[in-house]
């Protein structure tokens, strides 16, 4: 998808067919709200530049996601008086944004239990408990171990070189 297909990037000419109306904007982000739909306040902070993923985001997106996420949270939350705003974000549409949903138990259609469908408890061989969905079981753990392992590596800081010619015995 390029930015002149991207219903995202057309900005407030597809809002009705989005269904949704702009709330706030500045010049790299845009939130838009649903007008129709289960969850009064749900919203998308979306950014204005055309990125299929999250990891595109330049050097001032990145610098401002976390405030600007937050500041627009907490106003989905103020407004709704959500109890919290689930914050999530999944590809499908090849313009990345961010979902922001107001959940409010015991009567919030967003369920606050992550396990989908049926599900059965599992001992783990450390003899540990959990809740596993009969549908999505648990991964295996030396795949898990395996993600834990890649991710830290990935983000590992790089040795610093020691300055000068200082002896460090």
């Amino acid at each position: 998808m390029t930015e002149t297909d991207c219903a995202l990037c057309a900005g407030s000419s597809m809002d009705d067919a989005l269904m949704v109306v702009e709330t706030w904007a500045d010049e790299l982000w845009r939130l838009t709200t649903a007008t129709v739909g289960e969850v009064a306040g749900f919203s998308y902070l979306i950014p204005r530049r055309h990125i299929s993923s999250l990891d595109l985001l330049d050097g001032r997106e990145a610098a401002t996601l976390g405030s600007t996420l937050a500041s627009c949270a907490a106003a989905v939350r103020g407004a709704t008086g959500a109890d919290e705003v689930y914050v999530f974000s999944f590809g499908g549409v090849g313009h990345a944004h961010f979902q922001l949903a107001p959940h409010r138990p015991p009567t919030s259609p967003l369920i606050d239990d992550p396990i989908k469908g049926n599900k059965h408890e599992v001992t783990l061989p450390d003899g540990q408990q959990v809740w596993a969905s009969d549908r999505y079981p648990l991964a295996p753990r030396d795949l898990m171990d395996a993600a834990v392992a890649a991710i830290r590596s990935t983000l590992a800081p790089e040795p610093s070189e020691p300055e000068g010619d200082e002896d460090l015995t």
